[in-house]
Protein backbone atom coordinates (compact mmCIF):
# COMPACT_ATOMS: atom_id res chain seq x y z
CA UNK A 1 0.00 0.00 0.00
CA UNK A 2 2.79 2.45 0.95
CA UNK A 3 4.70 1.53 -2.22
CA UNK A 4 1.68 2.44 -4.41
CA UNK A 5 1.30 5.76 -2.62
CA UNK A 6 4.96 6.67 -3.24
CA UNK A 7 4.70 5.66 -6.90
CA UNK A 8 1.61 7.86 -7.27
CA UNK A 9 3.36 10.80 -5.60
CA UNK A 10 6.35 10.38 -7.93
CA UNK A 11 4.02 10.27 -10.96
CA UNK A 12 2.13 13.35 -9.74
CA UNK A 13 5.38 15.29 -9.31
CA UNK A 14 6.45 14.51 -12.87
CA UNK A 15 3.15 16.01 -14.06
CA UNK A 16 3.69 19.24 -12.11
CA UNK A 17 4.29 22.31 -14.27
CA UNK A 18 7.62 23.77 -13.18
CA UNK A 19 7.69 26.78 -15.50
CA UNK A 20 5.35 28.95 -17.58
CA UNK A 21 5.90 26.92 -20.77
CA UNK A 22 4.85 23.71 -18.97
CA UNK A 23 1.82 25.49 -17.52
CA UNK A 24 0.96 26.86 -20.98
CA UNK A 25 1.15 23.37 -22.53
CA UNK A 26 -1.03 22.06 -19.71
CA UNK A 27 -3.60 24.77 -20.50
CA UNK A 28 -3.52 23.81 -24.17
CA UNK A 29 -4.21 20.18 -23.24
CA UNK A 30 -7.12 21.31 -21.09
CA UNK A 31 -8.79 23.39 -23.82
CA UNK A 32 -8.05 20.71 -26.43
CA UNK A 33 -10.07 18.30 -24.30
CA UNK A 34 -12.81 20.92 -23.90
CA UNK A 35 -13.10 21.63 -27.63
CA UNK A 36 -13.25 17.92 -28.45
CA UNK A 37 -15.94 17.44 -25.79
CA UNK A 38 -17.94 20.24 -27.39
CA UNK A 39 -17.71 18.58 -30.81
CA UNK A 40 -19.62 15.70 -29.20
CA UNK A 41 -22.05 17.90 -27.24
CA UNK A 42 -23.12 20.51 -29.79
CA UNK A 43 -25.10 18.03 -31.93
CA UNK A 44 -27.18 17.15 -28.84
CA UNK A 45 -27.89 20.84 -28.26
CA UNK A 46 -28.85 21.23 -31.92
CA UNK A 47 -31.36 18.38 -31.64
CA UNK A 48 -32.92 19.85 -28.49
CA UNK A 49 -33.20 23.44 -29.78
CA UNK A 50 -36.36 24.61 -31.53
CA UNK A 51 -35.59 28.23 -32.43
CA UNK A 52 -34.28 28.32 -36.00
CA UNK A 53 -31.72 31.09 -35.33
CA UNK A 54 -30.40 29.12 -32.36
CA UNK A 55 -30.21 25.90 -34.38
CA UNK A 56 -28.28 27.72 -37.11
CA UNK A 57 -25.91 29.26 -34.57
CA UNK A 58 -25.24 25.85 -32.99
CA UNK A 59 -24.68 24.20 -36.37
CA UNK A 60 -22.28 26.96 -37.44
CA UNK A 61 -20.47 26.82 -34.12
CA UNK A 62 -19.99 23.06 -34.45
CA UNK A 63 -18.17 23.61 -37.74
CA UNK A 64 -16.15 26.40 -36.14
CA UNK A 65 -15.29 24.23 -33.12
CA UNK A 66 -13.96 21.52 -35.41
CA UNK A 67 -11.72 24.16 -37.02
CA UNK A 68 -10.61 25.27 -33.56
CA UNK A 69 -9.57 21.69 -32.74
CA UNK A 70 -7.39 21.68 -35.86
CA UNK A 71 -6.03 25.10 -34.92
CA UNK A 72 -5.09 23.78 -31.47
CA UNK A 73 -3.29 20.87 -33.12
CA UNK A 74 -1.32 23.42 -35.16
CA UNK A 75 -0.58 25.31 -31.94
CA UNK A 76 0.87 22.18 -30.33
CA UNK A 77 2.85 21.47 -33.51
CA UNK A 78 4.25 25.03 -33.60
CA UNK A 79 5.70 24.39 -30.16
CA UNK A 80 7.13 20.99 -31.00
CA UNK A 81 4.53 19.22 -28.89
CA UNK A 82 2.11 16.40 -29.64
CA UNK A 83 -1.56 17.37 -29.45
CA UNK A 84 -2.80 15.73 -26.30
CA UNK A 85 -5.96 16.17 -24.24
CA UNK A 86 -6.10 16.40 -20.46
CA UNK A 87 -9.46 16.00 -18.78
CA UNK A 88 -11.04 19.37 -18.14
CA UNK A 89 -13.29 19.11 -15.10
CA UNK A 90 -14.63 22.63 -15.69
CA UNK A 91 -16.04 21.86 -19.14
CA UNK A 92 -17.31 18.49 -17.93
CA UNK A 93 -19.29 20.32 -15.24
CA UNK A 94 -20.64 22.94 -17.62
CA UNK A 95 -21.70 20.26 -20.12
CA UNK A 96 -23.34 18.19 -17.37
CA UNK A 97 -25.26 21.22 -16.17
CA UNK A 98 -26.36 21.93 -19.75
CA UNK A 99 -27.61 18.36 -20.15
CA UNK A 100 -29.57 18.70 -16.91
CA UNK A 101 -31.14 21.93 -18.15
CA UNK A 102 -32.20 20.27 -21.40
CA UNK A 103 -33.70 17.34 -19.46
CA UNK A 104 -35.49 19.56 -16.94
CA UNK A 105 -37.11 22.09 -19.28
CA UNK A 106 -40.08 21.87 -21.61
CA UNK A 107 -39.36 21.79 -25.32
CA UNK A 108 -39.63 25.22 -26.87
CA UNK A 109 -38.63 28.72 -25.77
CA UNK A 110 -37.79 27.79 -22.16
CA UNK A 111 -35.42 25.01 -23.23
CA UNK A 112 -33.96 27.26 -25.92
CA UNK A 113 -33.29 29.94 -23.29
CA UNK A 114 -31.61 27.26 -21.15
CA UNK A 115 -29.49 26.09 -24.10
CA UNK A 116 -28.35 29.67 -24.68
CA UNK A 117 -27.51 30.09 -20.99
CA UNK A 118 -25.49 26.87 -21.05
CA UNK A 119 -23.77 27.77 -24.31
CA UNK A 120 -22.80 31.17 -22.94
CA UNK A 121 -21.24 29.55 -19.89
CA UNK A 122 -19.14 27.50 -22.30
CA UNK A 123 -18.21 30.62 -24.28
CA UNK A 124 -17.22 32.51 -21.13
CA UNK A 125 -15.04 29.62 -20.01
CA UNK A 126 -13.40 29.49 -23.44
CA UNK A 127 -12.91 33.27 -23.56
CA UNK A 128 -11.21 33.20 -20.16
CA UNK A 129 -9.04 30.23 -21.14
CA UNK A 130 -7.99 31.54 -24.54
CA UNK A 131 -7.33 35.00 -23.07
CA UNK A 132 -5.00 33.48 -20.50
CA UNK A 133 -3.30 31.27 -23.07
CA UNK A 134 -2.78 34.29 -25.34
CA UNK A 135 -1.09 36.16 -22.50
CA UNK A 136 1.17 33.16 -21.85
CA UNK A 137 2.02 32.78 -25.54
CA UNK A 138 2.93 36.46 -25.71
CA UNK A 139 5.15 36.23 -22.63
CA UNK A 140 6.83 33.09 -24.02
CA UNK A 141 7.30 34.79 -27.41
CA UNK A 142 5.40 31.96 -29.12
CA UNK A 143 4.20 34.10 -32.05
CA UNK A 144 2.58 31.34 -34.12
CA UNK A 145 0.75 29.99 -31.09
CA UNK A 146 -0.33 33.51 -30.15
CA UNK A 147 -1.77 34.20 -33.61
CA UNK A 148 -3.68 30.91 -33.63
CA UNK A 149 -5.04 31.45 -30.12
CA UNK A 150 -6.08 35.05 -30.83
CA UNK A 151 -8.04 33.92 -33.90
CA UNK A 152 -9.99 31.45 -31.75
CA UNK A 153 -10.45 34.00 -28.97
CA UNK A 154 -12.06 36.40 -31.45
CA UNK A 155 -14.39 33.67 -32.69
CA UNK A 156 -15.46 32.80 -29.14
CA UNK A 157 -16.26 36.43 -28.37
CA UNK A 158 -18.36 36.70 -31.54
CA UNK A 159 -20.21 33.49 -30.64
CA UNK A 160 -21.04 34.88 -27.21
CA UNK A 161 -22.38 38.10 -28.73
CA UNK A 162 -24.47 36.12 -31.23
CA UNK A 163 -26.02 34.07 -28.43
CA UNK A 164 -26.88 37.27 -26.55
CA UNK A 165 -28.44 38.69 -29.70
CA UNK A 166 -30.57 35.58 -30.25
CA UNK A 167 -31.74 35.62 -26.62
CA UNK A 168 -32.48 39.35 -26.70
CA UNK A 169 -34.39 39.31 -29.98
CA UNK A 170 -37.57 37.72 -28.71
CA UNK A 171 -36.45 34.30 -27.45
CA UNK A 172 -36.26 35.25 -23.76
CA UNK A 173 -39.61 37.06 -24.06
CA UNK A 174 -41.14 33.89 -25.48
CA UNK A 175 -39.78 31.92 -22.53
CA UNK A 176 -41.55 34.12 -19.98
CA UNK A 177 -44.72 32.08 -20.26
CA UNK A 178 -43.18 29.22 -22.18
CA UNK A 179 -44.95 30.13 -25.40
CA UNK A 180 -44.58 32.37 -28.40
CA UNK A 181 -45.43 36.03 -27.85
CA UNK A 182 -44.54 39.30 -29.46
CA UNK A 183 -41.78 41.38 -27.98
CA UNK A 184 -42.93 44.74 -26.71
CA UNK A 185 -39.80 46.88 -26.88
CA UNK A 186 -41.55 49.68 -24.98
CA UNK A 187 -41.79 47.47 -21.91
CA UNK A 188 -38.00 47.33 -21.54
Amino acid sequence: MEKNKKAKEKQDKSAVASNLRDFFIDGLKDIYYAENALVKTLPKMFEQATDQKLKTAIKDHLAQTKEQVVRLEKTFESMGEKAEAKQCHAIDGIIKEGEEIMNETAEGPVRDAGIIASAQKVEHYEIATYGTLAAFAKTLNERTALDLILKTLGEEKKSDMLLSYIADTNLNSQAVDGKLQSKDLNAV
